[in-house]
């Protein structure tokens, strides 16, 4: 009886303080059960990855530094790749905190390649002294007196050791590199005949199609706005590149260098025609095959069509 009521006491004791005798097994239970599931989770973790990335990531030196990851505790491939997504600057910034990793000369050198493709310092014996990182800074300079005077910029090049004063590095350095002044780089080209004849003949159109093949060419060397002796130039030497990048094809379809000229101006004239808001009489399809044939005979009507289309479904090529 004493028993009993004990026991009674004892259950509303518990039920007071939140607990019930099956809930205070549950707990004592999962309190067990939990040491051995994250022991279990680590484990899959370590197995799956080889390495515990999920404590590395967690682990500070203090609380003060909670939330801020510090990348030299992580292996150092994996702090390599999160530092290599970083441009210039933000790799500079990081330089202040993470001295040794930020100067690494593997992520200068992919931020130099990245970005200036090709230069002639790449395929030399470096100097005693070199660095990417100072390799980038005058790169980066060299390309801001580019856009400002292209004789400058090419000079401050070749003054420096990164480009060799030869028309065909030239042409190299400008095919590989997106950070020059389009604007600037039609007026050096247009100067510099002999850089332009090496940079056309970089280009490869094998079996591409005629309008996404002038498309490619005019993103490298963009066309003049105005019609005259430089876009003819241009022109000309594409046609030439073409049909010796397609000599089947040219065979096939009866064209020679010429026919190409008369498709290309046709299909720059087209392009303008469709794609001006102030050309309101839009031209055919059929005003197209027969305006064309009648400058190229030789072409056929199925093949003018496509070339139609092309512009009429995709758009301008020298865009």
């Amino acid at each position: 009886m004493g028993q009993g009521l004990w026991r009674v006491a004892r259950n509303q004791q518990l039920q007071q303080e939140g607990y019930s005798e099956q809930g205070y097994l549950t707990r004592e239970q999962s309190r067990r059960m939990a040491p051995s599931s994250i022991a279990g989770t680590n484990h899959r973790k370590q197995v799956q990855g080889g390495i515990d990335i999920y404590h590395l990531l967690k682990a500070r030196k203090s609380k003060e530094q909670e939330g801020f990851i510090n990348l030299e505790m992580l292996p150092p491939e994996l702090s390599f790749t999160i530092l290599s997504y970083l441009n210039a600057t933000d790799l500079c910034l990081a330089s202040c905190v993470w001295q040794d990793l930020a100067n690494d000369e593997l992520l200068w050198q992919g931020l130099c390649k990245s970005t200036w493709g090709h230069c002639s310092i790449y395929n030399k014996n470096p100097p005693l002294g070199f660095s990417f990182r100072k390799l980038y800074m005058q790169l980066d300079e060299g390309s801001l007196t580019f856009n400002a005077n292209p004789d400058e910029g090419v000079n401050y090049f070749m003054s420096k050791g990164i480009l060799d004063d030869s028309p065909k590095e030239i042409a190299k350095f400008i095919f590989c590199t997106r950070t020059l002044n389009w604007k600037k780089l039609r007026i050096y080209l247009d100067e510099r005949r002999d850089v332009l004849d090496d940079l056309v003949t970089l280009h490869n159109f094998r079996n591409q199609f005629l309008p996404n093949a002038l498309r490619e060419f005019f993103r490298h060397i963009h066309a003049p706005e105005e019609r005259g002796e430089y876009l003819e130039t241009l022109i000309t030497k594409f046609s030439h590149r073409f049909c010796a990048c397609n000599p089947d094809l040219m065979r096939e379809l009866g064209l020679s260098p010429d026919a190409v000229y008369v498709l290309c101006y046709s299909l720059i004239l087209l392009s303008i025609d469709l794609t001006s808001p102030h050309v309101k009489n839009k031209m055919s399809k059929r005003e197209f095959i027969r305006n064309t044939r009648r400058a190229a005979q030789n072409i056929s009507e199925d093949f003018v069509g496509h070339l139609y289309d092309n512009i009429y479904l995709i758009g301008h090529v020298a865009a």
